[in-house]
């Protein structure tokens, strides 16, 4: 009796082994099949190879047979493979298909000097930082209709409604917030571009022209904001003009130099000019160099202008030491031309192509482009003053350097800018502030030059406060090396006659 009694428990224990067997294959099945439809619904946006493990064995052929399918698939080209957001070919099938946009807002948001994450902590860390913010602007209170990546660290938005210069200001905020990448706090700053489409809507290409110029004023911007204005377009059309004729307005001699002569106080000589390009355009006539020089930067043409610079002026300092004239030349160079590894060996070059000593001429560096990349500029420094050229620092106190930087610059001048000139006479305190910048240059062992000094008032004013050159009308304007050649007894004249 009792040996017929123990198969019911058996049985039971059989019964529940299989149930469980049977709920547990169940339940890989479910999540096997979830995340099934997540990576397929990911593939509307992401195309990604299928990644499960393990895969029932039920359900191996079906999943051998997509992972085929996806494979065999074309390369999704309106999303953007980082990010899976629409791409820039994404973005014109949108909007064309929802032609007219005569209402809502495009902005346009990039990340103010994106470049330099990915020299600092590599292009591994950059994407991740793309990632991450192209998550943010997803997940934003005020979700926009449309979001694209249009290119490196450029995001574009579309809103259906209007946008106001308030809800730019709170976008940016929320952007700005440091990220967390890789464990590492990342802040960062970004610019922000605004079209209405209810004012300036127009066909997709201008569109997305008008939105990139409010881009470029919202990267000169103070508060990195700015909007497309209507007169924007003429503005870009003389920029482009200039840009298009300048190559060929510097063959054609369009593009010509101008010195203005210094003075050193304690001496009463000139001894030192400065070198400043103009332009007389066929059609746009007087063009300034603080228009075009920027804009010769951002079309990559810099360094066309400054060679040819540096051969006009070496040229002309070549020839007024032969008609017995001896004085050195200063010559203003851009961010670019620092980040040329060979510009020691191309200036040494042309020095000794015309037989110029080296100390004939002055390189002058901004103290905004010296900071933009400090390290690389003072190799470039130092090599520039291993071959015996000077070094002068311009514009000195309107840039971003650091006091514990500026004993370590290989540097012989300071130039202060004429902004600290204004009140000089009449504000106890723009005194204090001038004569302060004099002390401090000249303790850490620079000569002081001056810009911008219009009156004797001034000049003695500086002269008092230890100032070493000074550089403005007062002694003299810009002139032609015609104009200097004439001048140049009564030059040497007026710089003799204190006063």
């Amino acid at each position: 009796m009792t040996g017929q009694l123990w198969w019911p428990g058996a049985l039971a224990g059989i019964l529940t082994a299989l149930l469980g067997l049977w709920l547990w294959q169940l339940l890989r099945r479910r999540r096997f099949l979830a995340e099934l439809q997540r990576q397929l619904a990911q593939q509307q946006h992401l195309h990604l190879p299928l990644n499960i493990s393990p895969v029932p064995a039920a359900f191996q052929p079906l999943y051998q047979s997509l992972s085929e399918l996806l494979l065999s698939l074309p390369e999704d080209i309106t999303r953007d493979r980082l990010t899976g957001l629409a791409n820039r070919v994404g973005f014109k099938r949108y909007t064309c298909a929802s032609m007219p946009l005569t209402r809502g807002a495009l902005v346009l948001i990039d990340v103010h000097r994106f470049r330099y994450v990915n020299d600092l902590l590599g292009f591994a860390f950059g994407d991740e930082l793309l990632r991450l913010f192209s998550q943010r602007l997803q997940h934003l209170k005020q979700a926009p209709s449309f979001i694209s990546r249009m290119n490196g660290d450029e995001f574009l938005l579309y809103y259906d409604t209007q946008v106001d210069e308030a809800q730019l200001h709170k976008l940016k905020g929320r952007m700005q917030v440091p990220f967390d990448v890789k464990g590492t706090p990342i802040a960062i700053k970004v610019h922000i571009g605004l079209l209405d489409l209810g004012q300036h809507h127009a066909d997709l290409s201008q569109m997305l022209r008008r939105l990139d110029l409010a881009l470029k004023k919202a990267r000169n911007a103070r508060d990195g904001v700015a909007s497309y204005g209507s007169g924007d377009d003429l503005v870009h059309q003389r920029e482009l003009q200039l840009i298009s004729s300048l190559p060929k307005d510097l063959q054609l001699d369009r593009l010509h130099m101008v010195y203005q002569p210094k003075l050193a106080l304690s001496s009463g000589r000139c001894t030192q000019m400065e070198a400043l390009i103009r332009w007389e355009h066929g059609s746009l006539g007087t063009v300034s160099p603080a228009e075009f020089i920027p804009l010769a930067e951002y079309a990559g043409m810099i360094d066309l202008v400054s060679k040819w610079a540096l051969e006009q002026v070496l040229a002309q300092q070549a020839a007024w030491r032969l008609a017995g004239l001896t004085f050195q030349v200063a010559l203003n160079l851009s961010t670019s031309d620092l980040d040329n590894d060979g510009l020691a060996e191309e200036i040494a070059a042309r020095l000794e192509h015309y037989r110029l000593p080296a100390d004939a001429l002055v390189i002058e560096i901004t103290e905004s482009t010296l900071m933009t990349d400090l390290q690389r500029a003072l190799t470039t420094l130092h090599q520039l003053r291993a071959i015996g050229v000077r070094l002068a620092i311009d514009d000195f106190g309107t840039g971003h350097s650091s006091l514990a930087y500026l004993k370590h610059l290989p540097v012989d001048e300071v130039k202060i800018d004429k902004a600290f000139l204004e009140d000089l006479l009449v504000d106890e305190q723009a005194a204090h502030i001038m004569g302060a910048s004099i002390s401090l240059a000249k303790k850490l062992g620079f000569e002081v030059t001056v810009e911008g000094v219009e009156t004797k008032a001034v000049r003695d004013a500086l002269q008092v406060m230890g100032a070493d050159v000074i550089q403005g009308d007062f002694f003299a304007p810009p002139m032609t090396a015609s104009e200097l050649e004439g001048s140049w007894p009564q030059l040497q004249a007026r710089a003799a006659n204190k006063d």
